[in-house]
């Protein structure tokens, strides 16, 4: 029988993680920008001098919670008005509106979500990590 051969193990350094200047590592920082949206990335945009991943995601972090909140309450108002319109013709165009708004809206919060957990990983490992539409703005509004 012949052994197996060894395990070869490297001696590699752990990464140096760089501080911002809001006392935090610079991945915890980006990923908490993230944790209330427009909120916690308006505070962080604003306190944070030096690092550019950080002001990176918070910056997105800014324009994913304010598109959000836009968007939301627009898909609201425009189910709100439709469903006054269409209650007055039929109930089974209510019922499908309803539906079909429904199944928009939830389409909508899922896909916020994914993006909103997505970045809040990718802002950990450190990574500049750009939403569609998003990024390209955030990248261009945090830089100094």
């Amino acid at each position: 029988m012949q052994n197996p051969p060894p395990v070869q193990t490297t001696n590699t350094p752990p990464v140096q993680i760089a501080k911002s200047s809001t006392g935090l590592d610079e991945n915890v920082a980006a990923l908490l920008s993230y944790v209330m949206t427009w909120v916690s990335g308006l505070i962080f945009f604003f306190i944070e001098k030096d690092s550019r991943l950080v002001r990176f995601h918070a910056m997105q972090a800014i324009l994913l919670g304010g598109t959000a909140i836009v968007l939301g309450i627009g898909l609201w108002i425009a189910w709100v008005i439709l469903l006054i319109i269409v209650a007055q013709i039929s109930d089974v165009l209510t019922m499908l509106l309803n539906v079909v708004f429904g199944l928009l809206l939830f389409v909508f919060y899922i896909g916020l979500f994914i993006a909103w957990i997505l970045s809040m990983v990718k802002a950990y490992q450190g990574q500049y990590f750009k939403l569609p539409v998003f990024g390209n703005f955030a990248e261009k509004f945090s830089a100094k």
